[in-house]
């Protein structure tokens, strides 16, 4: 994912030149003006330090992550950038390159001052953050923030006026900070800021306050174990996915809590399991009758169809496709089933996912 508050010219060739492609159209910000001194050269990139680029991704999923902390906001920006003056700030887009192999690119070292050019993450991430639909103005709400890639495209995607990331563990709210530090240009401090409260008590501490809250929510991750073929790292996954359900489910009340009438709330996780995804959704609709869930189906499971491959999420609904049907069915229960939400399912030559998403309204 291209940084869009910095120079990107020398990284888009180098990308081209590999064979990466650009996941989805959009407008090429590599075309913005932008000071040389504002940059970061890919001759930059640390030595050592290389990322999967596709399969690879920090899980939320840490015991940590749902331990009450004492709650207060701050900046977390970088100090003086040269050139923060000339940030461009009109109707941003979006730009992703992915490849269709799994391999390595090399991650670009922390540099006080100066930006980052590009993000690694795993392209099925992105989704969640297309599906929260932020547009300039909007409150946002990230109410898992750590370690911050979700936060970082939905700076790319728009120019919100507030996007309050929260994070209750202190060490993984400094990873956070860090990478807002190294993407974000000063001139932001007052636009994104970094909060430490228990998200189970967002909801009551901020309600109705935010126009979209993206709950990225602590999981089993399957996507780590599935990866990394480590069996001992897959029981003791199993044996989260006793406990998570519960505290998912909290997270997801406060996030409604938190949001407007009107507003939205994007529910998702990097795991397969069932009571992670489709349970604590379908729950926690149970529990708050004023919201109501919205079928992602057609608006990105069809248009994406040829990147990943697409499940509704209800765990009897035997409905897996790599390329969904371009009329919806009409079977109320499979539409039902959908609008709970979708489920990107990992394949054979493809290491995106898994990743499910939900999006919830809040209508009073």
């Amino acid at each position: 994912m291209l940084n869009r508050f910095t120079a990107v010219t020398d990284i888009t060739q180098i990308l081209q030149s590999q064979g990466f492609s650009k996941f989805l159209p959009q407008t090429d910000v590599s075309t913005l003006p932008c000071e040389a001194s504002l940059s970061v050269s890919s001759s930059k990139y640390q030595a050592g330090e290389d990322s999967l680029l596709s399969s690879h991704c920090i899980s939320k999923c840490s015991p940590s992550d749902s331990h009450p902390q004492p709650g207060r906001s701050s900046n977390a920006n970088s100090p003086d950038l040269k050139s923060e003056s000339l940030v461009i700030l009109s109707h941003p887009s979006l730009q992703c390159y992915i490849h269709p192999y799994p391999l390595r690119f090399p991650s670009q070292a922390h540099r006080h001052g100066q930006l980052k050019q590009y993000y690694l993450l795993n392209a099925a991430s992105l989704l969640p953050v297309m599906a929260l639909q932020v547009r300039d103005g909007d409150k946002v709400l990230d109410l898992c923030s750590a370690p911050g890639g979700k936060a970082l495209a939905i700076m790319q995607c728009a120019t919100p006026a507030l996007l309050c990331c929260n994070e209750p563990d202190p060490h993984r709210r400094d990873r956070l900070a860090k990478t807002l530090e190294s993407f974000l240009p000063r001139s932001l401090n007052s636009r994104v800021i970094v909060s430490e409260q228990d998200g189970r008590c967002f909801g009551q501490s901020e309600a109705v306050t935010y126009d979209k809250v993206l709950v990225d929510a602590p999981c089993s991750n399957d996507r780590s174990w599935l990866y990394s073929c480590s069996s001992q790292q897959g029981e003791q996954r199993l044996k989260e996915r006793a406990r998570l359900p519960v505290l998912q489910a909290q997270l997801l009340r406060s996030a409604l809590s938190a949001v407007h009438p009107g507003g939205v709330v994007v529910y998702s996780t990097c795991t397969l399991s069932s009571s992670e995804n489709y349970a604590v959704v379908e729950t926690v609709l149970n529990d708050c009758p004023g919201t109501e869930p919205e079928d992602l189906w057609e608006e990105i499971a069809i248009p994406l169809s040829k990147y990943f491959t697409f499940s509704p999420a209800h765990p009897g609904h035997r409905e897996t496709l790599h390329n969904p049907p371009l009329q919806p069915q009409n079977d109320l229960v499979s539409s039902c089933h959908r609008r709970l939400g979708i489920l990107v399912v990992p394949q054979p030559g493809m290491t995106w996912g898994p990743m499910f998403l939900s999006r919830i309204r809040r209508k009073n």
